[in-house]
């Protein structure tokens, strides 16, 4: 295998993987409201940590996934879904569009815990 070959496979390994991680707290966003909206405030709660993690590791890592610099070595290129499979637009707003759904799930679902929702 060429090395220009090794790097294609490598880097479509980081970009499903990166895919496929990225969907599971996607979905752990927006199954924060859902659970609370059905009852499930102990769902919420998890799915609400699980995100925290995620969070976390992007401020430990100046707000980049470590996915990213993995990425990084195998291509030169640095569109916003270089490392992803998403389409470009989301890829440049992934955080902004997710920032404000977590921020407005978690608020709906502190006031159902607190009993005012």
């Amino acid at each position: 295998m060429q090395p220009a070959d090794a790097d294609r496979q490598r880097l479509l390994a980081v970009k499903l993987a990166h895919t496929a991680i990225w969907a599971v707290f996607a979905g752990a966003v927006v199954g924060i409201p859902v659970a609370t909206f059905v009852g499930d405030i102990r769902l919420g709660l998890w799915l609400s940590v699980l995100v925290w993690v995620e969070v976390a590791i992007l401020l430990v890592n100046r707000m980049s996934c470590p996915l990213t610099a993995v990425a990084g070595r195998y291509t030169p290129n640095r569109a916003a879904n270089f490392d992803i499979f998403l389409p470009e637009w989301l890829a440049a707003k992934n955080k902004l569009i997710f920032g404000w759904l977590f921020a407005a799930g978690e608020v709906y679902w502190l006031l159902r815990w607190l009993g005012s929702g």
